[in-house]
């Protein structure tokens, strides 16, 4: 399976924002985007040119996709399913992605980060309306409900979750952290994303 190898955190620096993919590093004084705000690389922090309409489309859709760790491939059939869908392409594809059962069991608070959420999940730790589903793109719908896994309950990992401070969670979210439960109670809308983007700018790079 195709992968990730760079270093996180020169990912957020290229991106010039916080993609939270590394968990509690990225709230303490140790983020690298805090200590080092500009590119990675000998020459980030050279005099920068203006940033063309295309270079900008582009480093949105690389935001994007690297916080929601989506390889580009992946990324590109999630935009052509949005377009299939009614209302706004680009809200449509935040739903997508918000969707995503990595990333419901990283915003649940289940995992620190969506890296370590989708591997929990390919390790079939967890259970989707009582059925073990261990896809990190699997697409949740309003009314699922997410449990961990019995055998899975006396990790550490989920002790810890069971026993540390609650997340602030999004709207479309209930979580129970005692008996490691979240219910998708909605369909993600556009103010719940964690992060800053602009999806009106995808659209354009990808309608070109």
């Amino acid at each position: 399976m195709a992968r990730y190898t760079s270093a996180a955190c020169r990912q957020c620096r290229r991106e010039g924002t916080k993609l939270f993919l590394k968990g509690e590093k990225c709230f303490s004084q140790k983020c690298a985007v805090g200590k080092r705000p500009t590119p990675p690389g000998q020459h980030g922090q050279a005099r920068q040119r203006k940033m063309s309409e295309y270079g900008t489309q582009l480093r949105e859709k690389q935001k994007t996709r690297r916080a929601y760790g989506v390889l580009e491939t992946q990324f590109k059939r999630t935009y052509d399913r949005a377009t299939t869908m009614k209302g706004v392409t680009g809200e449509n594809l935040l739903q997508l992605l918000e969707r995503r059962l990595d990333n419901v069991v990283y915003r649940s608070g289940m995992a620190a980060s969506r890296a370590q959420a989708r591997q929990y999940v390919n390790h079939g730790h967890f259970l989707v309306n009582d059925k073990k589903v261990d896809i990190p793109s699997y697409t949740v719908k309003s009314g699922d409900v997410l449990t961990v896994r019995s055998r899975s309950k006396d990790m550490v990992h989920f002790k810890a979750v069971r026993e540390g401070s609650p997340r602030i969670l999004p709207k479309w979210l209930a979580v129970n952290a005692d008996q490691l439960t979240a219910t998708v109670e909605a369909l993600p809308a556009r103010d719940d994303i964690d992060f800053s983007l602009q999806e009106n700018m995808i659209v354009e790079f990808y309608s070109r």
